[in-house]
C-alpha cells in the first residue's frame, strides 16, 4: 500500500518500505518529465535537498528516494544489498508512484542502479543522468569510500566528531558549522553515540565494491541505453578518470559529458549550483 502525505511518503516495495520526498511547484503543469533522484551508498535522500528544490522550481515534479538500508527506508530483513535488490526497489517505486518514463538521476550507487534499470528495462525512463558514474571506475577511489564507511561503523561520540570525519574525507569542502544539519545523516542511539543512517550490513561484505560495480553487468546495460544520457563528472573525483569517461563513451556513444571542475565524487554537494545548471540545460536541450 502506498501512502503519500504532503512532501514525504512511504512505499511498500518487495520486502522493504522505501521512504521518499516529493518536490513540486505550482507551475509544474504536468508537461515536464518527472525526475527521480537516487543517492550514493552511505548517503540519504537529503543529499539531494538543494538540487531537488532547484529542479522543482524549474517546473519539474521531483522525487528523492532513500535506498533500502539507508535513511528512513527499512533495512533489508535478509541483509540483501545486491544490485538486483536496489534495481527492483527502483522499478517498484516507479510503478507505485505511477510515473511514466521519468528521468533517472543517480549518484554513485544510485547511478549504478539507474544504469542497470535503464539498460535492462527498455522504455522505463525517458533519460538518464549519471553523477560521477562510469563502468570502469578507479579502484583507489572506491577503496577510499569503503574505508571511510568501514572506519566509522562504531559510531561517533558527538556531532562535532561527525563533522570532523567528513572534513577529513572531503578536505575540499568547507567544514560544516551547522551541526544540526548532520542529524539528517546520523542517528543517536540509546548508548548516546551517533551512527550513520545506513545498515552496517551494506558494507559488511568484503566483496561490496565488486557487487556494486560489476563492470561486466554494467557494460552490458550501458550498451543497451538508447535514451538521452548525461554524465556529470566531478573534476576532482578520484573515482572517475579521463580513461573511465573515454571507455564509457564507447559504450554509450550518444552520451553527453558535463564537467563540474570544482567538485569531487559528491558532485551535487560540492558545487550544487553548477550541478543543477548542468542538469537543467540537459533537460531543456532534450525537451524533457
Amino acid at each position: 500500500m502506498t501512502q503519500i502525505n504532503g512532501s514525504s511518503f512511504a512505499l511498500d516495495v518487495q520486502d522493504v518500505q522505501v521512504a521518499g520526498d516529493r518536490w513540486a511547484t505550482a507551475d509544474t503543469g504536468g508537461s515536464s518529465s518527472p525526475l527521480v533522484l537516487l543517492h550514493g551508498g552511505g548517503q540519504t535522500r537529503h543529499s539531494w535537498d538543494h538540487s531537488a528544490a532547484d529542479l522543482a522550481a524549474g517546473g519539474h515534479e521531483v522525487y528523492t528516494l532513500d535506498a533500502r538500508g539507508h535513511g528512513d527506508s527499512a533495512w533489508a530483513p535478509d541483509g540483501n544489498y545486491e544490485i538486483d535488490a536496489f534495481a527492483a526497489d527502483l522499478l517498484g517505486a516507479i510503478d507505485a508512484l505511477d510515473l511514466t518514463e521519468p528521468v533517472l538521476i543517480g549518484a554513485s550507487l544510485g547511478g549504478i542502479t539507474s544504469l542497470c534499470v535503464v539498460g535492462e528495462n527498455p522504455g522505463v525512463a525517458s533519460a538518464l543522468v549519471l553523477v560521477d558514474v562510469v563502468v570502469d571506475v578507479e579502484p583507489k577511489g572506491i577503496d577510499r569510500i569503503k574505508k571511510f564507511m568501514s572506519d566509522h561503523v562504531g559510531g561517533f561520540e558527538s556531532l562535532d566528531d561527525v563533522a570532523d570525519a567528513i572534513a577529513v574525507y572531503n578536505p575540499e569542502r568547507k567544514r560544516t558549522r551547522n551541526l544540526d544539519g548532520l542529524r539528517k545523516n546520523v542517528r543517536q542511539r540509546d548508548d548516546g553515540r551517533w551512527y550513520w543512517h545506513w545498515d552496517p550490513a551494506f558494507i559488511a561484505s568484503g566483496e561490496e565494491a565488486r557487487r556494486h560495480t560489476d563492470p561486466e553487468r554494467l557494460g552490458a546495460a550501458a550498451r543497451k541505453v538508447t535514451v538521452p544520457t548525461l554524465i556529470v563528472r566531478g573534476g576532482k573525483s578520484d573515482v572517475v578518470s579521463d580513461a573511465g569517461i573515454e571507455s564509457m563513451l564507447k559504450l554509450v556513444p550518444h552520451a553527453e559529458v558535463a564537467d563540474v571542475s570544482a567538485a569531487g565524487h559528491m558532485v551535487a554537494g560540492d558545487d550544487n549550483q553548477v550541478f543543477a545548471d548542468a542538469i537543467k540545460e540537459f533537460l531543456t536541450r532534450n525537451k524533457l
